[in-house]
């Protein structure tokens, strides 16, 4: 065993005072790597009440669990957020540190990694270990080229993205929870509240098997020779709430609101998919309306089963890009699937 080589886990609650999936896939990775490694691993927390969390992962065999506890914790916040990293970090006296990549983390790792005198690296896939030394696989360039990284800086903090490994799924345990002293800084923020959209209203679904993705050609002109932005909006919507699927658009979809053009009202460049926009990792896509091009097909490069619909058999979705093609006018086609689904029991 490598008692000279400490592994941390570093994770926040979300409100229900539990780990989400990103966080549950960066056990199993941070587990992983101290087998290979031959050490043990500590896990960190910070919330309002990581008791849960702490038992939620019990049985994962941490060493020792740390928690940075309060009302302090409960919102994202840039200071105390960096603040408790900061001392869980240290108190673990962690050389390497596996954070999910969560937007609450993401907004503070460069800043953790400055204070601790370290190093940080995003975008990563993949931790590997060969005797002591530790490997990373990431992206580059807007996700385009992947390469693998090894540094000596330490302590290593590393963004493993979601959805890049199988989450762990072990039994409640109790385990010994040691908090961990904060020293807060002081705070000019703070949160008044959180406004959220109805069930009904949600578009981004992270966790749904489905992507489905809609392109600038439901906004155009269709074979009537008019815009029928209502009947997209009632097809799209139907969709997104029987299957439960998570919705994304093209670059030139959700432009077009500055563009002074007819635009679906529910989306927003938070939607957007490619090489500007989001890499899903849904397990499904389909993409609607949708030309296939290279800066768009680039955010689906890790969704596992592709198929698209358009009119043009010669898309670019026809060249490789698309596990089956529908050549169809998209109305229709997601009219027909909206009819089957409400049929289901």
């Amino acid at each position: 065993m490598d008692s000279s080589m400490s592994v941390l886990l570093l994770a926040h609650t979300e409100p229900d005072r539990l780990l989400a999936r990103p966080a549950l896939e960066a056990l199993a990775a941070t587990q992983a790597l101290a087998t290979a490694l031959e050490t043990t691993f500590a896990v960190g927390f910070i919330g309002t009440d990581a008791g849960a969390a702490a038992t939620q992962v019990g049985s994962s065999g941490p060493s020792r669990v740390l928690v940075a506890c309060g009302a302090a914790f409960s919102q994202p916040r840039y200071a105390t957020d960096a603040a408790a990293a900061e001392a869980i970090c240290r108190a673990a006296n962690a050389h390497i540190v596996v954070v999910p990549a969560t937007s609450r983390w993401m907004r503070v790792l460069a800043g953790v990694a400055h204070r601790l005198g370290g190093c940080v690296d995003t975008h990563v896939t993949r931790l590997a270990a060969s005797g002591n030394d530790v490997s990373i696989t990431r992206w580059f360039y807007k996700q385009r080229i992947e390469g693998t990284v090894s540094r000596v800086q330490r302590p290593w903090l590393i963004a493993l993205e979601p959805g890049t490994v199988d989450a762990w799924n072990g039994a409640p345990a109790a385990v010994n929870v040691e908090p961990v002293s904060v020293i807060l800084p002081s705070v000019r923020t703070e949160v008044a509240g959180v406004r959220t959209p109805a069930a009904s209203e949600q578009t981004v679904r992270p966790d749904a098997d489905l992507l489905l993705v809609a392109g600038a050609g439901w906004t155009k002109k269709q074979s009537d020779g008019q815009v029928h932005i209502k009947q997209a909006e009632a097809l799209i919507l139907s969709f997104l709430g029987a299957a439960q699927a998570s919705l994304g658009g093209s670059k030139s979809l959700v432009d077009q609101s500055g563009e002074g053009q007819a635009v679906l009202p529910f989306m927003t460049h938070l939607n957007q998919v490619g090489q500007t926009g989001a890499s899903p990792r849904h397990r499904k896509g389909l993409a609607t309306c949708c030309h296939g091009e290279e800066p768009h097909v680039v955010g689906w490069q890790f969704v596992t089963e592709r198929r698209a619909v358009n009119l043009n058999p010669n898309c670019g979705w026809a060249q490789g890009k698309a596990d089956v093609l529908y050549v169809a006018d998209a109305f229709q086609v997601m009219a027909k699937v909206n009819e089957l689904l409400a049929s289901q029991p």
